[in-house]
């Protein structure tokens, strides 16, 4: 079995989806030694921007906490450029690729499925590489290796290995005292137009953009923690960005504790596989 990028010590992990949980996931594994690399869609649809590695399909390059994202080419030779420097930890790669074509031309040691799509997955397991799954929509044993827990609580970030995450409630946890209220949603389907910039502190009723004709406002006063790009098409009801009740505390800039806590969950479910499949701690040499 070919394992992670050919002459490296440390095994390539690559992470489906650069969102806010994908990118936590991403960062805590790259500061632990591993190579990451991130498949995105061409046209991401993140909320929490700022702490997104999938924003460099956007910017070309992004930083996290200090941690590098580039965008990369679709890696249609066996051994792009690009490949040494994600491998030399240079920086967290990102290459648009929807449909995973990366993962069989790159046989990465682990896949982590982050696309948070809570359904649909079908078969995710392979015999070339281990597999793990954020949230619900997988099944631990069946069409995925691993499960990590990603819903607030007792048992947020804990390591499944057989069975499914919690499901989907469609609520989201209390921050700040505040659940369902955080939330800011699309009136109508359309073409969403921001007119309110991501970070800024916002009062309860307010604006904070347009889809097509109907106003997006706020719900709660506190932070503009999230805000989907302008100029995306997106559906009615579809969660366009969030707003934190705890206002100018928080650190628009920092990874949330939740991606925090599902990270760890997934660095041990990547340890966990490793070993299993005879990696130990490194790669043989």
């Amino acid at each position: 079995m070919e394992r992670g990028l050919k002459g490296g010590r440390w095994p390539l992990i690559i992470i489906r989806g650069g969102g806010d949980l994908g990118s936590g996931c991403a960062a805590r594994l790259f500061r632990a030694g591993f190579p990451v690399l991130i498949c995105e869609l061409e046209r991401p649809r993140m909320v929490r921007r700022s702490v997104c590695f999938g924003e460099a399909v956007w910017e070309g390059k992004v930083s996290i906490e200090g941690i590098e994202g580039r965008l990369v080419d679709f890696p249609t030779t066996p051994n792009p450029q690009w490949l040494a420097q994600v491998q030399a930890k240079r920086y967290i790669g990102v290459v648009v690729d929807a449909s995973g074509e990366s993962l069989e031309r790159l046989t990465p040691a682990v896949v982590v499925d982050a696309r948070m799509l809570k359904g649909g997955y079908g078969e995710g397991r392979s015999p070339r590489w281990g597999s793990i799954g954020l949230g619900p929509g997988f099944e631990a044993g069946a069409n995925i290796d691993l499960i990590v827990e990603t819903m607030r609580g007792h048992s947020l970030g804990r390591v499944i290995r057989e069975g499914s995450a919690l499901p989907n409630t469609g609520v989201p946890g209390i921050v700040g005292g505040e659940g369902a209220r955080r939330l800011i949603r699309a009136p109508r389907a359309g073409v969403f137009r921001g007119e309110v910039e991501l970070g800024a502190l916002v009062e309860a009723g307010q604006r904070v953009g347009w889809v097509e004709d109907r106003p997006v406002l706020v719900s709660l006063s506190g932070l503009l923690r999230g805000l989907m790009r302008s100029g995306t098409e997106v559906r009615e009801g579809e969660k366009l960005g969030d707003c934190d009740p705890r206002g100018a505390e928080i650190d628009l800039y920092a990874i949330s504790d939740k991606a925090r806590a599902v990270a760890g969950g997934v660095l041990e479910g990547v340890l966990t596989l490793l070993g299993e499949r005879g990696w130990g701690w490194m790669a043989p040499k």
